[in-house]
């Protein structure tokens, strides 16, 4: 069973381009969407509406800077000190190239940063080569499970 990616976006028509970016990518991963920091902590510790999802973490997490309730630096800052899900690789996806954004996420121990483009065609290009990139060519830490086969030390 592949793992799903979660994307944590609340702007409907980033959503509906990430979405349409990933398809073209054509991944078979399921996408996961939530559209607040408080709810992806919710799905993340398996907690209200997401308690009964299948164990085991999802195979990256695409997370909005901006986000009402708990904003995209504190989803991370909580992922970061769970030992849970401390290895869950968590990409930056944000329109923001403020220095200061920058500098916090990957303080904060972010895998990668990446600011949204403007242009259509670059906008799918660089979703769809994030959800090959983490789901397919990223070697997991030993322990954790890619593509439905766990790997151990």
């Amino acid at each position: 069973m592949l793992k799903p990616i979660l994307l944590v976006e609340d702007d409907k028509r980033d959503l509906e381009l990430t979405l349409l970016a990933l398809e073209r990518s054509q991944l078979a991963n399921e996408v996961v969407t939530v559209g607040d920091g408080a709810k992806a902590l919710e799905y993340l510790r398996r907690e209200a509406e997401y308690a009964g999802r299948p164990e085991g973490n999802p195979a990256v997490v695409l997370l909005d800077l901006k986000l009402p309730k708990v904003n995209g630096l504190e989803v991370l800052q909580a992922v970061r000190s769970d030992p849970a899900l401390r290895a869950v690789p968590v990409v930056m996806l944000t329109s923001s190239e403020a220095e200061t954004d920058v500098l916090k996420s990957y303080s904060l121990g972010v895998n990668a940063y990446v600011v949204k483009p403007v242009e259509f065609k670059q906008f799918v290009s660089a979703i769809a080569d994030l959800g090959v990139f983490w789901a397919v060519v990223n070697e997991p830490p030993p322990g954790s499970v890619k593509g439905g086969r766990r790997y151990v030390s």
